[in-house]
């Protein structure tokens, strides 16, 4: 394997408001957090898998049918 080809990893603290994850990223920032002596990166996040609609069951159902109609009717097709 070739030395110096993968990236460096750091740990990091996602926050997407009061969701926290912790993990191992490339990613880096300006603010820190100590957690058990170990300096963790924070990220902001704004959407993650404890926010996002479709995982938290808020998602939208479409209505394509009713899309449909209006399509039509607004081009004169029916």
């Amino acid at each position: 394997m070739k030395p110096n080809t993968h990236p460096e990893y750091h740990p990091v603290i996602f926050v997407d408001g009061e969701h926290e994850i912790v993990s191992r990223s490339t990613m880096t920032s300006n603010k820190t957090r100590d957690i058990d002596g170990v300096t963790h990166y924070v990220v902001d996040v704004a959407i993650s898998s404890s926010s996002h609609p479709f995982w938290t069951g808020a998602q939208r159902i479409v209505d394509t049918q009713g899309r449909i109609d209006r399509f039509n009717r607004k081009y004169g097709r029916g």
